[in-house]
């Protein structure tokens, strides 16, 4: 980005500042009225009510391009100022913009120009100036020409500051999204190496059922309905865990031509006692209250199984000593709602850092099991976790 750009400046914005420049040469050309000489001439007084304020007009429309030529302007307005006390103005308004790129060769040249025009002046209105002033004619114009360039260089300073904070922001912003969809992205390779596990399990069972059928023609009519049977049901299986995986990409285990890690066994609804149990002996007050009737699909159950482990690392992390009540309720053909509520922290220790991505992974698979997460501070300085996750019945099961 090219820090010598400066931001466009609206219709308001281009008044005020030539309306300002305008009102800063006024007190000097007044000033000069006062001490003209009565016995100046009509051509010296008539450039003062004409020529001079044309002049500082033409400069003052020349500032409206001191954004696109600078340089050009400011010089221009600077030498134009010779012949016009009502543009020193203009010309300390095209000194402060210049030096708004804090080069300090230009803020020199056009610094120096102004000054010697001012000494120049003279010529359009010739005064007796008194002895030894030659000081305070150079010292007066050197300080407004410091003042001015002193001021365009704090406000490049701050125009740069504020592009390099805007500039931070939107990193940060992109950077932030960017992680957020690396977040959703690793939660659905999660999943989906969850359900390619289950499902490789599933195949395997019917394949190994199947092998016996061929194999063992003499088996009994029993024997044989219930391995029938099981094909039937593991195949059904397969195929509800495969519907819910379909849209999900899976990541690659590893390089090409090298095997991937293998994943650990999957959890399930079965092992919350435990997963309770393990938090509890870590030094977590934990209590699980379940009220559930049968045992929902792995889907939902894993997904259950990761509410929980998420509520209660949360409590765990941030807030040390509280008390957390897991609650479980639910039956085929309603909804499996799950809660982890826990209350104020009562012991004050170093908060560990967060990622702040665990519960946006847990609301991405959350949705993908077609349920919904809903998470809110408590009144006490407490937090609840809440889900509710789909649980059809039998019939629907099915009918599907």
């Amino acid at each position: 980005m090219n820090t010598d750009v400066a931001p466009r400046l609206g219709a308001w914005q281009q008044i005020w500042r030539l309306l300002a420049a305008a009102a800063l040469g006024i007190p000097i050309w007044l000033s000069m009225g006062v001490v003209l000489d009565r016995e100046q001439t009509d051509e010296t007084y008539s450039w003062f009510f004409t020529g001079d304020p044309l002049v500082a007009s033409g400069c003052l429309m020349a500032l409206l391009w001191r954004r696109r030529f600078p340089l050009a302007v400011a010089m221009t307005v600077a030498i134009a100022s010779t012949a016009s006390t009502l543009a020193s103005g203009a010309a300390l308004l095209a000194l402060g913009s210049i030096s708004a790129r804090r080069r300090p060769v230009e803020i020199v040249v056009v610094g120096l120009a102004y000054v010697t025009a001012t000494q120049f002046t003279g010529g359009f209105y010739p005064i007796e100036s008194p002895p030894g002033s030659i000081w305070l004619q150079l010292a007066l114009p050197a300080l407004t020409a410091g003042i001015a360039a002193a001021a365009g260089m704090a406000v490049g300073a701050r125009r740069v500051e504020v592009r390099s904070l805007r500039d931070r922001a939107e990193s940060a912003e992109r950077e932030q999204s960017a992680r957020a969809a690396q977040a959703r992205a690793l939660e659905r390779n999660r999943i989906a190496r969850e359900m390619h596990d289950v499902l490789a399990h599933r195949i395997s069972l019917v394949a190994m059922q199947a092998g016996v059928l061929d194999h063992r023609g003499d088996l009994p009519a029993e024997e044989m309905r219930v391995l029938i049977r099981g094909i039937a049901d593991g195949s059904h299986q397969a195929l509800e865990e495969l519907r819910d995986v379909l849209g999900v990409l899976r990541a690659d285990q590893g390089r090409p031509g090298r095997p991937g890690r293998l994943e650990p066994p999957q959890p399930s609804f079965d092992r919350i006692p435990e997963l309770v149990a393990d938090a509890r002996a870590s030094g977590l007050d934990v209590t699980l209250t379940t009220t559930v009737t049968g045992k929902p699909s792995d889907v939902v159950g894993r997904t259950c199984y990761r509410i929980v482990q998420e509520g209660l690392t949360n409590a765990a992390k941030h807030a040390p000593g509280a008390h957390v009540h897991v609650i479980l309720e639910g039956a085929a053909g309603e909804k499996l709602h799950v809660s982890v509520h826990n209350s104020a922290a009562t012991t004050t220790s170093a908060k560990p850092p967060a990622s702040g991505f665990g519960l946006l992974g847990l609301t991405e698979r959350v949705v993908l099991a077609g349920g919904k997460l809903d998470h809110h501070a408590t009144p006490g300085n407490g937090y609840l976790l809440t889900a509710q996750l789909p649980w059809p019945g039998s019939n629907h099961e099915k009918r599907r």
